[in-house]
């Protein structure tokens, strides 16, 4: 019986972990790998870019984004749990060099360096993140939204079957 206690706890943190994540601002949700990619080459992310991923979950973006295209990237999560994955996965993958994971709220995070800023949210977070975005970002930024979008942000492209959003902030 003591497996029946160990999945009681398991099923109690994801339980807060949901609960925690969707209060800041979405659930976690994992993007298809097949739709980050998307994302990353509709920003035309390259080796001199800096992603920044907005509640980066499990990591995948940050990953794909130093893997594949080479750029640097900061994947920025509020859910511990996550948060401590992402930290084993990119040190497992030898990745430190080019990717970093911060604890914490994204809305108190300076996003000034970013070349290109990552996000699968909430429409109502999207609403909220908009003023952050366009007082931070430098007008070149590219800002990729999958399946919501930034209605005071400049639509610079769109595929509209697999709902991804790219903008500039100004």
């Amino acid at each position: 019986m003591w497996w029946l206690n160990v999945l009681s706890i398991l099923v109690f943190v994801a339980l807060i972990s949901i609960l925690w994540t969707n209060r800041f601002g979405a659930p976690w949700v994992p993007t298809p790998m097949s739709k980050v990619h998307r994302m990353l080459q509709m920003a035309k992310v390259g080796p001199g870019d800096l992603v920044y991923d907005l509640g980066c979950g499990d990591g995948r973006t940050i990953v794909a984004a130093a893997r594949r295209y080479g750029a640097h990237a900061v994947g920025i999560e509020i859910d511990p749990l996550r948060y401590l994955w992402c930290q084993v996965l990119i040190t497992v993958l030898g990745l430190r060099h080019r990717v970093r994971v911060v604890y914490g709220n994204f809305y108190k995070q300076d996003l000034s360096d970013a070349d290109v800023v990552t996000c699968y949210l909430l429409q109502s977070t999207n609403d909220e993140l908009e003023g952050k975005l366009k007082q931070e970002l430098r007008p070149n930024a590219r800002v990729v939204s999958n399946s919501f979008t930034f209605s005071g942000l400049r639509l610079v492209r769109q595929d509209k079957l697999a709902k991804i959003y790219l903008y500039n902030p100004q």
